[in-house]
């Protein structure tokens, strides 16, 4: 095994558990990764099996797919019991995904092209998807640092894993649950879930607003910007490589894309985190909150030229504010989303709204009281004052219960 491993963190709201999910790499013997390789491929050919049968007689609760396919997909496809249960669940939860993302218009209006699309056919699942291993499937040895999982050919023990000291002390102290297993760019990863313990969130001393953007990757109200030039450049020079490999159609060609598919990925989560750790630790040192937008949507609200599509679509928005609202609460700091309607176009001192007060990218100019400043650094403070407004309206309620 590789000395290799990631760590992340997601809290979904303040009250609930923070979770926390370690990644592990392993580089194991040849039969070890066949027998994986071949545990996943005959798992996720039951799964598609299963998704054929359920679309096609409409059944997707749990407990109804059971009485339809658990021996068949048992004795069909040589799964122990707590696999073939898996592989329902699995399955199942694929469809409630499916039918939330509908009714969330995720896929768009009913009769779109792309949710007709959608409902028409089965889900379908890749032949290396992950698999989840419960504790019957998958056992852990942490003082030898090692693992004891099924497989369709046999139980493979004593398949080492590795991880930092830290990582290591997480995992068995707090881990909780399922694991998956995961093949990934011809690596192997078992994705732990751990509880972690609450931190409690400390009464915020203000609040520091953060505009989220494509120029500036992020803007705090005390007037610090990130900007997204260097990403953006990388992104570039990513999308045409990919345009001129893909217009050679060498073997050659697609061995680099293959080799290169995550790559910008990687980078721009890099550059997030460490947004992300700034702000939380500067929100720390003052005792302050974080207000951030609630930008969820944005790709199906805004309208924009199709050279601006690709940019637009590439925004990593989300996952910049899932890593500040994980390191958060990690840190106890409140976390605040507030509505991002005229942010840009409001002024921070007087409270004028007027789409004459943004006349480009940069400027913020009042027609009203004359304040100027950065645009992004004025949607900031708009975004601070409507966390300090939120904080206040939601604690007041619980206050009144």
């Amino acid at each position: 095994m590789e000395d290799w491993a990631e760590i992340r963190r997601l809290h979904r709201a303040e009250q609930m558990p923070i979770k926390a999910i370690a990644r592990y790499l392993g580089i194991s013997k040849n039969t070890v990764k066949r027998a994986l390789a071949a545990t996943l491929r005959v798992c996720n050919d039951a799964a598609m099996w299963v998704s054929a049968l359920a679309h096609e007689q409409r059944v997707f609760r749990n407990y109804d797919l059971r009485k339809h396919v658990y021996r068949q997909i048992k004795d069909g496809y040589g799964l122990a019991a707590q696999a073939a249960q898996h592989v329902i669940k699995k399955v199942a939860d694929a469809y409630t995904t499916l039918k939330s993302n509908i009714r969330a218009g995720n896929l768009g209006a009913e009769g779109s092209r792309r949710r007709t699309r959608a409902e028409d056919k089965p889900i379908v699942f890749r032949p290396q998807a992950a698999q989840p291993f419960d504790g019957r499937c998958l056992s852990w040895q942490m003082d030898a640092q090692t693992v004891s999982i099924w497989t369709v050919t046999g139980r493979m023990q004593n398949v080492a894993f590795t991880a930092s000291a830290d990582q290591l002390t997480t995992l068995a102290a707090y881990r909780k649950g399922e694991s998956d297993l995961v093949h990934r760019d011809g690596m192997w990863f078992l994705i732990a879930t751990c509880d972690l313990p609450d931190v409690p969130v400390r009464t915020p001393d203000g609040f520091v607003g953060v505009d989220l953007g494509i120029a500036n990757i992020a803007t705090t109200s005390d007037g610090v910007r990130r900007s997204g030039k260097g990403l953006n450049a990388v992104r570039h020079r990513h999308r045409e490589l990919r345009r001129r490999l893909q217009v050679k159609k060498t073997k050659s060609a697609r061995r680099l894309l293959k080799r290169r598919r995550r790559k910008e990925a990687r980078f721009a989560a890099n550059i997030n985190h460490t947004i992300a750790k700034c702000i939380v630790t500067e929100a720390a040192r003052t005792g302050q909150g974080i207000a951030l937008e609630d930008l969820s949507g944005i790709r199906g609200r805004v309208r924009l030229r199709k050279p601006q599509r690709v940019t637009l679509h590439s925004w990593s928005f989300h996952q910049l504010g899932g890593f500040i609202a994980y390191k958060a609460a990690r840190a106890g700091i409140a976390l605040v989303q507030v509505d991002p309607a005229y942010t840009s176009q409001q002024c921070s001192l007087c409270g004028h709204v007027d789409k004459k007060n943004r006349p480009d990218q940069e400027t913020f100019a009042c027609t009203l009281c004359g304040f100027a400043e950065h645009a992004d650094v004025n949607a900031a403070r708009n975004i601070a004052s409507r966390g300090v407004a939120g904080w206040a309206v939601s604690h007041a309620a619980d206050d009144a219960a």
